[in-house]
């Protein structure tokens, strides 16, 4: 009897976690945009059943047209499984929301990181993330890198940015300030927002993949499209990896400038 209630609550368990599931596939956006002068492409694999992994990118109404910005988020909650997740609908959520008040980036970075405080358990939830917003007339994205892994902007003759300047990861001081940055992109420059999973990945002799073979993956199919890159990028990660079990969420979202 014991046995059989026990296989019962696992039953529901799973059940539950595939509602979980999928009410989070529900935050994440479906199709890319389309947004003039660039194509995006993205993908997160969850390393459980659910994420603490987030990515979107989304409309940002101003006052005028010439206001109107779009937005681009990845972020990473300090965690695994559910209580990630539910932190992870957290930020969806008031990114979402605070996005309708008309405040530059850095207010609303800083209000976000506000309400992360008083969810993040004295810091020990907190969440690093990237959030920029991408002005399509002048082809700028203005960023606040807060915390996580530094973004690659690869320019179109090969040579390397970091996008590093913003503040701390969100949910750990209240008052905490963040700095913002501005890059222009040219026809042919590739931006990358990846998680920590990505570059983190272990193959069995516990060695990690590494920003060097992630550039390498970069520069060799620069001339492809982001959809492309992106699966050229997954299927190295895979055969790096091997069997190794997957132990960190793996998001990654790419951005390349085009001829308009």
């Amino acid at each position: 009897m014991l046995l059989i209630l026990e296989i019962a609550d696992r039953v529901v368990m799973k059940r539950d976690l595939q509602i979980a599931r999928e009410i989070q596939t529900w935050l994440l956006p479906g199709a890319p945009p389309q947004i003039p002068g660039i194509s995006i492409a993205y993908i997160t694999r969850p390393a459980n059943t659910v994420a603490g992994d987030y990515y979107d990118v989304f409309p940002r109404p101003g006052k005028t047209n010439e206001e109107s910005r779009i937005v681009f988020a990845v972020a990473d909650v300090a965690g695994k499984s559910i209580p990630a997740a539910m932190l992870m609908a957290t930020f969806q959520a008031s990114l979402k929301t605070l996005s309708t008040a008309q405040v530059p980036l850095e207010e609303l970075v800083a209000n976000m990181n506000k309400y992360a405080c008083s969810n993040s358990q004295g810091g020990l939830r907190f969440t690093t993330a990237f959030l920029a917003e991408y002005d399509a007339a002048r082809r700028v994205f203005t960023y606040i890198n807060a915390g996580h892994n530094n973004p690659i902007l690869r320019r179109s003759n090969g040579s390397i940015e970091r996008l590093d300047v913003g503040g701390l990861p969100l949910g750990i001081q209240p008052e905490a300030k963040y700095e913002s940055s501005s890059v222009a992109l040219a026809p042919g420059d590739w931006l990358i927002i990846f998680t920590d999973g990505v570059v983190e990945a272990e193959n069995t002799y516990q060695a990690e993949f590494g920003e060097a073979r992630l550039l390498s993956v970069i520069a060799a199919n620069a001339t492809t499209t982001p959809a492309e890159m992106l699966h050229r990028l997954l299927a190295e990660l895979d055969l790096f990896v091997g069997n190794t079990a997957q132990h960190d969420d793996v998001t990654c979202l790419l951005v390349k400038a085009e001829n308009i």
